[in-house]
């Protein structure tokens, strides 16, 4: 019996693997969202004046605020539901980018350089990972880049129609 597993099946474990810590990481940041464990700042700070808080604890007073919190909260714990189901990885895959990229960027902007450089190392290696799943499914990307634009006539039927959509 050769217990040898190949290429193939080791990159699909990888790539599953990939998969649910991208999905596991979501899910714990929207969770703690939603739950006020993320955001917002001490009592002490509160009391603090504007002018000697630091960039960051300002940044986490304002995203604290409402719809903001939920609305990325919600977006990252659909996002992550995506990257579980294989019917749905392509929505996930490509719904993670801009969540993790505006994450990154917030993170460059407001965060000590010290935090800052840690985190660009993580949300890297998890757009990192993110880009590897949507090239593994490569195939799929082919039929839909094809499905949406091969040539199609245009819907609308005047003669001001300029755009064939």
């Amino acid at each position: 019996m050769n217990t040898k597993i190949s290429k193939e099946k080791l990159w699909d474990y990888f790539i599953l693997i990939a998969r649910f810590l991208l999905a596991w990481t979501f899910f714990g940041y929207g969770f703690s969202k939603l739950i006020d464990g993320q955001f917002g700042i001490s009592e002490e700070e509160m009391t603090t004046p504007v002018k000697d808080l630091s960039l960051f604890k300002l940044s986490w007073f304002m995203f604290d605020h409402e719809p903001f919190k939920s609305f990325i909260g919600l977006s990252q714990i659909i996002c992550a539901s995506l990257l579980l189901f294989n019917r749905t990885v392509i929505i996930g895959a490509f719904l993670f980018l801009p969540i993790i990229t505006t994450i990154l960027i917030i993170d460059l902007t407001f965060m000590p350089i010290g935090m800052a450089q840690s985190f660009t190392w993580r949300l890297s290696f998890y757009i990192f990972l993110d880009l590897l799943i949507i090239w593994n499914s490569s195939e799929q990307m082919k039929v839909i880049w094809w499905t949406i634009w091969r040539k199609k006539t245009s819907i609308i039927k005047h003669p001001l129609s300029l755009i064939h959509i």
